[in-house]
């Protein structure tokens, strides 16, 4: 049997890509760099080296998921209903980078690029939100936490499987009758 080669055209790529396998397999805090060196097929020094730590990871995987989220979100419109379905779309088809991205205790939150994409990505949900509660003065917050409230839970609810039987398997589907019943005059 020959040793595994270590050479990669983007080792910072094929980590990125086993901690979200990873997580994506058993949620992030149960796995170590050296496993994700072993997934990845790197020398165990290779993750320590380009994140420093698991912090460093996950923090470019906050950073990549806010981004992601936010492209989302942005290429859905300015109609909450849009937003709504796009982020319980982005929750089912990025697992990992959700539930890394909203777990800001395992990562560095004030990292430039991760405030950054959460700003992009805030300022959509809160677009968003007016289209829901467009009488609301400029500085209220209340209708953006609803809207926020409602998708998220919908979406970690789904994640978790924790809906009746019945629902369906199409989580768009099942979402967009809650997200217009509760927005709807």
């Amino acid at each position: 049997m020959t040793e595994p080669s270590y050479h990669h055209g983007d080792l910072r790529r094929a980590i990125m890509a086993a901690a979200v396998g990873a997580i994506t397999e058993s949620g992030p805090a149960s796995w170590s760099l050296r496993e994700l060196a072993r997934r990845a097929g790197v020398s165990h020094a290779a993750p320590a080296h380009h994140f420093g730590d698991k912090t460093g990871l996950l923090t470019a995987v906050a950073a990549e998921g806010y981004a992601l989220f936010a492209d989302a979100l942005e290429r859905a419109g300015d109609d909450f209903y849009d937003v709504g379905i796009a982020y319980v779309r982005f929750a089912v088809d990025h697992r990992a980078h959700f539930e890394v991205i909203f777990r800001p205790e395992l990562y560095r939150a004030d990292d430039p690029e991760v405030a950054a994409a959460r700003q992009r990505a805030n300022q959509v949900l809160a677009r968003g939100a007016r289209s829901v509660a467009p009488g609301r003065a400029e500085g209220d917050q209340t209708a953006a936490i609803a809207a926020w409230s409602i998708v998220h839970g919908f979406a970690h609810l789904w994640l978790s499987g924790a809906f009746p039987d019945g629902l369906g398997d199409d989580p768009e589907a099942a979402a967009g009758p809650v997200i217009r019943l509760l927005f709807t005059d």
